[in-house]
């Protein structure tokens, strides 16, 4: 029997319910201008090709967790809360590669002896992060769960590299979710989630793992950085974010007339108008931050939404789409009507 992956996720407990939303980027701004004193581009081509004018850097003493920290602190504010039952973390930078980053940040926020992990998917990680933590609402194993999407992604990105230095931006942004009933304004609809491992090395860092751990020493320094195939990786994006977000509006009984906003993960300028316009989705419809943010991988979706919340874009009743893509490949998508009340902290 073939079922969609909606259909295989409907919720059958509680649901989970957006309580409140937060963000932290770091200040120091990187502009076109600076990054083409060493690379063979030009502010004109990064506008055109990827959209981003500006990215945000974290100075080298701060890390993921120091970014997560913030935002989460914000969501929470938010949300008006002090306390959760759960903190799950997207990243694809965590502080060490043990022990996850979640549980520090969970210490530092005075969380106590919380649930606390960490969820590697890529710059999809946040919709999936927000997918286990719906699972673990809807379960009865939690009643409270903070999610946070967080990227120090200059430290793995080679600054020499024309297709990714341009790129990718740090930050981190957050979002509460408490149980409450399925189909009230603010609850997480089905999740349309996939991943294809056949493309593993579309978006690949090649050295420094398990397994290319003969190479340590040998492997060339570009190694340890990000490696990615732009062209494939538009092409699959677009197809699977354009494919993941219809089965999300069908599984939430709208047609795609009927979404108010669509909140496309910010992979590039291009990536996302091309999604957009595949849902025939307007411009005027398609909040965006990519400019001034640049692609801030596993924080992307939780920036957008406090950035569009705090801008006045989302609004209480408006029907919200959510879509991401990232490495892994990985994919996913969901839907909820926003509710009133939420005042993003950034």
């Amino acid at each position: 029997m073939n079922v969609s992956s909606a259909e295989l996720r409907e919720p059958q407990g509680p649901a989970a319910v957006v309580t409140g939303v937060g963000s932290h980027l770091p200040p120091r701004r990187v502009t076109n201008d600076e990054l083409c004193s060493r690379l063979d581009s030009s502010d004109a081509w990064i506008r055109e090709r990827i959209g981003i004018q500006e990215r945000r850097r974290a100075d080298t003493a701060v890390s993921t967790g120091d970014l997560a920290v913030e935002a989460a602190r914000r969501a929470m504010r938010s949300a008006g809360v002090t306390d959760v039952d759960a903190l799950v973390l997207a990243t694809t930078t965590p502080d060490h590669h043990c022990p996850a980053t979640a549980p520090a940040v969970a210490h530092r926020l005075g969380l106590g002896d919380t649930i606390a992990f960490d969820v590697t998917a890529g710059c999809a990680g946040f919709v999936y992060a927000s997918a286990v933590a719906a699972g673990l609402i809807s379960a009865g194993s939690a009643r409270r769960v903070l999610v946070v999407g967080a990227e120090t992604m200059s430290a793995i990105i080679d600054s020499d590299d024309r297709a990714t230095a341009p790129l990718f931006g740090d930050g981190a942004g957050a979002m509460v979710l408490e149980a409450g009933l399925a189909g009230q304004d603010g609850s997480l609809g089905s999740f349309a989630w996939g991943s294809d491992g056949s493309l593993a090395d579309a978006i690949v860092i090649p050295a420094g793992g398990a397994r290319e751990r003969d190479r340590r020493d040998t492997a060339p320094a570009s190694d340890f950085f990000v490696h990615m195939r732009g062209n494939e990786v538009f092409r699959h994006a677009v197809r699977r974010m354009t494919h993941a977000a219809r089965e999300a509006v069908e599984a939430a009984g709208w047609t795609l007339d009927e979404v108010d906003r669509l909140i496309v993960h910010q992979a590039n300028g291009r990536i996302a108008a091309s999604v957009a316009d595949a849902l025939g989705i307007p411009p005027e419809r398609t909040p965006s931050n990519i400019a001034h943010v640049g692609n801030t991988a596993a924080a992307s979706v939780p920036l957008l939404l406090a950035h569009a919340a705090d801008e006045g874009q989302l609004k209480p009743g408006h029907r919200v789409l959510v879509v991401a893509f990232g490495s892994g490949l990985a994919w996913a998508a969901t839907s909820l009507v926003w509710p009133p009340g939420i005042t993003a902290e950034l």
